[in-house]
């Protein structure tokens, strides 16, 4: 008698399965009636549905496809992804203002973007990370810093100003690098530091380097910028570096120059500073410079200082009614004590700044006052572009990550100056101004069509103004037969920086200023 073979799976277990199949219509009551929801996963939309007017700046500068093609990412088998769809996603994620790598995770059904960019899928987040470490680090940093001086590489013939200044990321796990340094807002705990050089005003990132969290002295930033100087052409220097009083030692000021380029910082207030400040409080000859402060002229060499330098002193008077701290030599307990004195007393705040430049007291302190703008650009790609974020363990994809921001943003920025010339829109307006909204892609008879539902309060100027710029892209593709990819670059880049330029065309650069 022949055994009867049982099924590997009991029907009973079958059937349950069955059972738990999810439906594809699920009925939901709201307060406007009852409506039947149903999941779609296939279907072409994406939330960011203006994203097309990017990829055509990008594709018509040149931009995309060379950084691409140019990336040191290889990979040897043949069920790995290509590095369009790692350099794509990267691309993509950070634009939607992600600062996880698991964000990207929220791409992946994303037909539309995608695909635009020739791209086959959004790869995942281990992907991601896995791309960054299979890039050697020098190859990496040459890769990306190429790519960042080529956006504004044009831009440096016009008089500018560099800025540099350091920027903390706490860290909230073991990270390499994390270490406890300086950290006015949280401290005690670890962090890395952002070394970072800008163009004033203009708020484009030159380079940014990532270090430990106890490197963040004017030392550890210098080299980086003496580096980045020795790339760019001379005639392409700026008018002078800027920065606070961690710079304004004697090795970066001897260094400066040495090579010839002219500084503005601030001082520390040390024992021969304070000294200085009390005779300048005595002295008359004080000058208005701006906003309530008063400035005044005089040199200074300090012990460590090999000569004397310019410096200018300014003061502000403070409020009436502050409370100030008491100090007594012979208690060290300090008490606090109201300002209850004639009104011909009066209390100020000072700063002591030392410079190369020959110019008027008035527009040294206009000067240093610009430099707060600084402050906005780190508010700026740490809050909404992911400096604060795209955190792994080892240090070399942080310094990856770190440039591919600042390079995406740079893009960004200098696109929405083809929306809006007149001013820098950060991110948290331009984003949700000219980026997102809901686009449906369909295609028919050979023709792909994306229907764009704006929900923006200002959807006929985004249309109008996008009108405007696929005009331009027009007029600049039917002379690109004649323009070779640097030439379409400079046309673009002339558009977008017209007030800046004052409506000059910039022009290629000679040969030996573009191997530079």
């Amino acid at each position: 008698m022949e055994k009867e073979t049982l099924p590997a799976h009991p029907l009973s277990e079958a059937v349950r399965v069955q059972n738990r199949a999810c439906q594809a219509t699920v009925a939901v009551d709201t307060f406007a009636g009852k409506i039947h929801v149903e999941w779609d996963p296939a279907a072409a939309v994406t939330p960011i549905g203006q994203l097309p007017f990017f990829i055509q700046f990008l594709k018509v500068g040149g931009l995309f496809d060379q950084w691409v093609e140019q990336s040191p990412l290889r990979y040897k088998s043949n069920n790995a992804p290509q590095k369009r769809d790692v350099l794509g996603s990267f691309l993509l994620s950070i634009l939607s203002g992600h600062n996880r790598y698991a964000h990207m995770t929220t791409l992946l059904n994303d037909q539309v973007n995608s695909q635009l960019l020739g791209m086959r899928k959004v790869v995942s987040d281990d992907s991601a990370r896995r791309a960054l470490k299979r890039i050697d680090e020098d190859d990496g940093i040459d890769w990306l810093q190429t790519h960042l001086q080529r956006c504004y590489e044009l831009l440096l013939t016009q008089d500018w100003i560099l800025d540099s200044d350091v920027t903390i990321k706490p860290l909230y796990g073991r990270q390499e690098g994390a270490e406890v340094g300086y950290n006015p807002h949280k401290p005690g705990r670890p962090s890395h530091t952002y070394h970072t050089y800008m163009i004033a005003n203009l708020r484009l990132v030159l380079d940014v380097e990532v270090q430990a969290g106890n490197r963040s002295a004017s030392s550890h930033s210098a080299p980086g910028l003496w580096e980045l100087l020795d790339r760019l052409p001379r005639d392409c220097w700026p008018n002078f570096i800027r920065g606070d009083c961690d710079w304004g030692v004697d090795d970066v000021m001897t260094t400066a120059e040495e090579m010839g380029v002219p500084y503005l910082f601030k001082l520390r207030k040390s024992k021969n500073v304070k000294a200085l400040i009390n005779k300048a409080h005595c002295q008359g000859g004080w000058s208005y410079a701006t906003a309530g402060w008063e400035a005044l002229e005089s040199e200074l060499q300090l012990p460590s200082w090999d000569r004397k330098r310019r410096v200018v002193v300014i003061r502000r008077q403070l409020p009436k009614d502050v409370v100030r701290a008491l100090d007594s030599q012979k208690n060290p307990q300090q008490g606090l004590g109201f300002v209850d004195e004639p009104e011909d007393i009066r209390q100020f705040e000072y700063a002591v700044l030392v410079t190369s430049l020959g110019d008027e007291t008035i527009s040294i302190v206009c000067h240093y006052r610009d430099r707060a703008d600084c402050e906005n650009n780190f508010d700026e790609i740490k809050n909404h572009w992911g400096w604060g974020g795209y955190t792994t363990r080892a240090l070399k994809p942080c310094r990856f990550i770190s440039r591919i921001i600042a390079l995406i943003y740079n893009w960004w920025s200098i696109f929405v100056r083809l929306a809006e010339p007149d001013k820098h829109l950060e991110a948290i307006t331009s984003r949700p101004l000219l980026l997102s909204s809901v686009g449906k892609l369909t295609e028919t008879s050979r023709q792909k069509k994306l229907t764009i539902t704006h929900s923006h309060g200002r959807e006929e100027h985004v249309r109008k103004t996008y009108q405007r710029i696929q005009q331009f892209f027009n007029e600049l593709k039917a002379n690109a037969p004649q323009l070779d990819a640097l030439e379409c670059w400079c046309r673009i880049l002339s558009e977008a920086m017209k007030k800046y330029l004052g409506g000059q065309i910039l022009r290629p650069p000679k040969p030996a200023i573009a191997a530079g």
